[in-house]
């Protein structure tokens, strides 16, 4: 692997695109500890550790995801979770509204849903930078704390944050997409998986003290979850690479004396063709009932209720969770994969399926066998996620997200090595494996 790296930085291009995704990654981590104005940092602590006694998985899941950039109430104390959620719904958007979904199949028409859903990320954090700024004025009405968070809130103080909070999400947008444009790797991933690191050793120091104070574990606890880590590890690794193969045959035309075609080739599947994304979004919106329910009043008594109905661990999230791991993981293939244009493809330079008719039924055949592998993926996706909680809230330790960020992390990882190492063997130079490619895996 150390040769490998050392062969990325021989290329020039390669070379400064990878320097270009650390530059623009620690951008991001700086930005990260440059606090909002106006806030009481010691206060502000004692907030946000009430806040995690109520609802702890959920919050901590936020943190988690920006790097505690949310706990401290910095400039991008919002991340990229109103992007990620103004996907979600302009995805489901272009599948409900005929006009986005002709536009989306447009040549450009990618290019206007992408600023649409750039509008939509500004809505949204303005929207949550409100909320965010009325509740730091008030924290009493939530966890009932009598010290002030800010020290001096003005209509000055609130418009500063809000519009502090929108830029800062813009911008961590606008990193995003530069990093996937001129760097390496997907750019929001990246970002996200960046969070995620910056808090694990925080989240590995929390999850060992409370095993060595909780007295029901033991030995035969942590050989447990140590295998349950490196079996989420290695089949994360190994669906990833999964690659359904389809044979393809073209036909041999002949233009003057020149032969073209003939060959046998084969056109690839991924059982996991949507990688990490479903997981990310599933992650998002399952969060999103608690954390309402955790900004308001717990003198409203349905507000008990409806918080350990939906609180992490109950068979009713657990159910809700894994129903939409797999429903996103079909759709977000949907949107990746298109049978009907690659059959059209295929029979426009003479290609064909053997044994298949080329058209209408190479695009069914090849939707039914997309269906039929994508399963798979998705059942692994929604377990490998489930099956932590369900041990974790039984031993008394962890939270939600050990399990969703070990395959996030993973996921984005194996995706940019896949990039780097498509750089390297194209120019004839060893990459991180040596006897088989990233993305060649046979299931």
């Amino acid at each position: 692997m150390i040769k490998a790296f050392q062969n990325a930085l021989k290329i020039p291009e390669l070379r400064q695109r990878i320097i270009f995704t650390a530059l623009f990654l620690i951008v991001y981590r700086l930005g990260a500890h440059i606090t909002l104005p106006g806030i009481d940092d010691q206060a502000l602590e004692a907030f946000f550790r009430q806040l995690m006694e109520r609802g702890g998985n959920v919050i901590g899941f936020i943190d988690l995801f920006s790097g505690g950039a949310f706990s401290q109430m910095t400039i991008f104390a919002l991340g990229i979770q109103p992007y990620i959620s103004a996907s979600i719904i302009m995805q489901l958007l272009a599948v409900i509204v005929p006009s986005l979904e002709k536009l989306s199949k447009e040549p450009d028409g990618r290019k206007k849903i992408t600023q649409y859903t750039r509008y939509g990320t500004v809505i949204l954090s303005l929207i949550q930078g409100i909320t965010i700024s009325i509740v730091l004025r008030n924290p009493g009405q939530i966890t009932g704390q009598a010290e002030q968070v800010v020290t001096n809130p003005d209509l000055w103080w609130h418009f500063l944050v809000v519009l502090t909070l929108t830029a800062g999400t813009s911008f961590v947008m606008w990193l995003g997409e530069q990093i996937t444009e001129r760097g390496i790797g997907n750019g929001i991933s990246l970002i996200i998986t960046v969070g995620i690191i910056a808090g694990l050793p925080g989240g590995i120091t929390t999850v060992f003290n409370n095993l060595f104070s909780n007295p029901s574990f033991g030995i035969p606890q942590l050989v447990l979850l140590t295998g349950l880590v490196i079996v989420a590890v290695m089949g994360t690794v190994f669906i990833t690479l999964s690659v359904r193969r389809i044979p393809v045959q073209y036909g041999r035309q002949i233009r003057g004396r020149r032969v073209f075609g003939g060959q046998t080739t084969h056109l690839p599947l991924r059982v996991n063709a949507a990688g990490m994304i479903p997981i990310i979004f599933a992650v998002t919106l399952i969060q999103f009932p608690t954390t309402v329910l955790n900004f308001l009043p717990r003198d409203w008594g349905w507000v008990v209720g409806a918080s350990a109905l939906f609180s992490p661990g109950s068979p009713l999230y657990l159910i809700v969770y894994a129903l939409l791991i797999v429903g996103f993981t079909y759709f977000y293939t949907a949107v990746q994969i298109n049978p009907v244009q690659m059959a059209e493809d295929l029979q426009k330079y003479g290609g064909f399926i053997p044994g298949i008719r080329p058209g209408r039924q190479t695009a069914d055949y090849i939707n039914t066998t997309l269906t039929r592998i994508t399963l798979p993926g998705a059942l692994f996706l929604a377990a490998i996620a489930v099956i932590p909680i369900i041990i974790t809230s039984r031993l008394g330790i962890g939270n939600m997200v050990e399990g969703a960020s070990v395959l996030i992390v993973v996921g984005v990882v194996l995706d940019t090595m896949s990039q780097i190492e498509s750089y390297l063997t194209t120019r004839h130079y060893e990459g991180f494996l040596k006897d088989r490619k990233l993305r060649n895996r046979r299931r």
